[in-house]
């Protein structure tokens, strides 16, 4: 289980979370949300392979860690 940072993420940054016990990575995109980011999942080379529907998701700030 991934342990949220208290940290905001900032566009540019690559964050980690999960969502149904999957753990996906991915880096956080510029928008105008207040309480989530914008994250591009197409940084995961297997993404293909874990069949998710999207490219992009939005994820709170308290459910992500930063990763660099």
């Amino acid at each position: 289980m991934i342990n949220p940072d208290e940290r905001v993420a900032t566009p540019g940054q690559v964050v980690t979370f999960e969502r149904n016990d999957i753990t996906f990575t991915g880096k956080v995109i510029p928008s105008q949300c207040q309480r989530s980011v914008i994250v591009d999942l197409t940084i995961m080379d297997n993404l293909d392979e874990i069949d998710f529907e999207y490219d992009r998701t939005v994820v709170a700030h308290t459910n992500y860690r930063i990763i660099d």
